[in-house]
Formats: structure tokens, C-alpha cells, sequence
């Protein structure tokens, strides 16, 4: 299926190239907030200063996605997919309902709450709805805002930092929680000019515990196993990790990519720009890996200074030039539970056309 449209709107920026050329100038959104929230310690995150409700953000990034790709959303072979992990204090399914009927459209929602993987959960549930011939068009929204609920629960967890993430660094000390929406329109039909082809999807659970990842990287490993089928590791571009900044977390996919034999991929990690957005990561992160391929640029890892791994990878402070045409890219992420999930997509030029 090919990607038609998309849009992010974060605390960085409104639209999805406003948001690449903002963190291209290293902008960040990571800030330090002190009784935000009742009864919570002092948190460093990524916030909306005045944030619409979740239905209403979620409603705006798909209103501007669907605008940009030229489509009816009210179409009866239009889905649309849904990743939350908290939805609308903790409403899952009332809120993706609110949002077909506000478009108008006669399907019901689909809602993937799936931990942290749920943005690329959620594509490959597009995916498979859309090979499956039942619907032509999915549109993907992943979407979370932050409460007293969510940022208690990591600090009882004491995953978070109290100071601007660092994945995969020696100093790191955990992981900044942010907020986030972000829209991906998937087609069964290729558009008339260049795109993102998703060609590849796998999740495995290796229920290792159910807070903390496999230390031998298990599920994640196999996600990159299938996904790679049929291609060659040289022509991947880069690995989009999950990256949250945790000890385990950067470990155990450190682990895994060398199992599979990918640690000379350049690495991207979003969440030093925007924390963890929870169930629009998956989304947001897809999107902005397009588009800085697509700029020629890999995207450095802000604060980076020296491998924290036990297995070191492909990662810099600095942006990079890509040095050639874009092919393919790995979007990968690990989650609660011993969720992993990974997809791998291909760009279509204008001259396959």
C-alpha cells in the first residue's frame, strides 16, 4: 500500500515538513515542568501549551491529511485505524467514533491500543485491511496527551529523566514523555508522483515481563528478520528505532539489531526532539523518516556523545547526508508486555512511473 498523505502537529510545529525542517535547526520541545500536574514530581516532557481535547487533535491532523491527499473521507471504502494507548481519559473506542462521524464516514473504526508499538501496529493492521480488498483507502491517526494517570505511572516505573532524553548514550538516565498527533493515508492505489510504498510488517511477542524488554532482544529480532526478507541489508537507509532513552529499552534493541547483523545501518531516534509521544510514536516517526530521506539528510541523535550499549551502532550527534537515493527504511518499536513491531517501507520515484 502506498502512502498519499500525511500530517503530524506537535508542540514543535503544525504540519509534517514544518516538523522535519524544525528539528533539522535542532529546534526541540522538551522542556522542564514543575506541578503541571497534581501530586507529581517535577518532569521534563514535551507538552501543548494549549492543547485541544484528544478528539479535537485528532480531528485537525486528519482534516489537513485528507486535504492534502484530495480525498472523500466519507466513502464507504474508506477505514479509519486508530493508535492511542490512553485514548480520551482512557476512552478508546468513543473517540473513534467521534471521528468518522464527524468525517462522515459509514465504517466503524478500527482502534489499536498496543503499548508503545501501536503507531506501527496500527499500519500494519491498514495493511492487511487493504490486501485484504475490503477497503481502498486507510487512514492511520495515532494520537496521545499526557496526564497525572500516565506520568505517575512511568515515574513509579522511575523511567523517566528529569532532564532532556539521551538514547543510546552512556549518561542517559530514561526517557521524556510527549504529546503528539499524527496522520498517515495509506492507498491501495500508487499515486501519480513519489511516494512510500509499505511493503513488509511483522509483530512479535516475546512476553518476556510485563514492563520490561527481553534482554536478548528476542521479539524485536524476529520482527527484523521478516521484514527483511528479500531485501538486501545494503540497501536499507536507516533504521528508525524506538530509542526511549531507558537502560534496558536502548540495550535490548542494540541486542537485536546486531543479531541481525544491522549494526552498520545508520540509526534515526526521534524521541531526543519530541520524548515519547506514546501511540503517535509509531506514526510521527514513519512520517519523519520519509521525509528526511526523501531531504537526502539522517537525522542526528541530539546530546549523543558515546555509546551506552553493550553492541555499538551506527548513531551521531550530527545530521548526515544520505550521500544517495532513498530505498528502503525500517521503522521498528518495542513496547509493554513484550509487544515488538517492525515494518519496512520502499520509496517509489517518479521515473518508476
Amino acid at each position: 500500500m502506498y502512502c498519499i498523505g500525511h500530517h503530524i502537529l506537535s508542540p514543535i510545529a503544525n504540519g509534517s515538513e514544518s516538523n522535519l525542517h524544525a528539528i533539522l535547526s535542532g529546534k526541540s520541545a522538551l522542556a522542564f515542568y514543575h506541578q503541571h500536574f497534581p501530586s507529581v514530581e517535577p518532569f521534563c516532557a514535551s507538552l501543548f501549551e494549549s492543547a485541544p481535547t484528544f478528539t479535537q487533535l485528532c480531528i485537525q491532523s486528519a482534516e489537513q491529511a485528507i486535504h492534502d491527499a484530495n480525498m472523500d473521507a466519507s466513502s464507504p471504502s474508506v477505514v479509519f485505524v486508530l493508535s492511542t494507548t490512553k485514548g480520551d481519559n482512557l476512552q478508546l473506542l468513543s473517540p473513534a467514533q467521534q471521528i468518522v462521524r464527524h468525517f462522515g464516514n459509514p465504517n466503524s473504526p478500527i482502534v489499536v491500543s498496543n503499548a508503545c508499538v501501536s503507531g506501527v501496529s496500527a499500519q500494519i493492521a491498514a495493511w492487511r485491511l487493504l490486501r485484504s480488498g475490503k477497503y481502498t483507502t486507510a487512514i492511520v491517526i495515532g494520537c496521545d496527551v499526557q496526564s497525572q494517570f500516565i506520568v505517575s505511572g512511568f515515574q513509579s516505573f522511575k523511567a523517566l529523566s528529569d532532564s532532556p532524553c539521551r538514547p543510546f548514550d552512556a549518561e542517559r538516565t530514561g526517557l521524556n514523555l510527549g504529546e503528539a498527533v499524527a496522520t498517515m493515508i495509506y492507498s491501495s492505489e500508487r499515486p501519480k508522483k513519489s511516494c512510500w510504498q509499505l511493503i513488509a510488517g511483522s509483530m512479535h511477542n516475546d512476553a518476556n515481563h510485563i514492563s520490561g524488554p527481553s534482554r536478548t532482544g528476542e521479539g524485536s529480532y524476529r520482527c527484523l528478520v521478516d521484514v527483511m526478507q528479500h531485501c538486501d541489508t545494503a540497501d536499507i537507509n536507516a533504521l528508525s528505532v524506538h530509542g526511549t532513552a531507558t537502560p534496558y529499552n536502548d540495550e535490548m534493541e542494540a541486542i537485536a539489531i546486531h543479531r541481525a547483523h544491522m549494526q552498520e545501518v545508520p540509526i534515526l531516534a526521534f524521541k531526543g526532539y519530541y520524548g515519547h509521544t506514546m501511540g503517535a510514536a509509531g506514526v510521527l516517526e514513519t512520517i519523519l523518516t520519509m521525509l528526511a530521506l526523501e531531504n537526502g539528510t539522517l537525522i542526528g541523535n541530539p546530546r549523543y556523545d558515546a555509546c551506552g550499549t553493550s553492541y555499538a551502532l551506527n548513531i551521531t550527534k550530527e545530521h548526515r547526508s544520505l550521500g544517495k537515493l532513498p530505498m528502503y527504511f525500517i521503522k521498528m518499536m518495542s513496547g509493554f508486555g513484550g509487544c515488538n513491531a517492525a515494518i519496512r517501507l520502499s520509496y517509489c520515484g517518479c521515473d518508476e512511473l
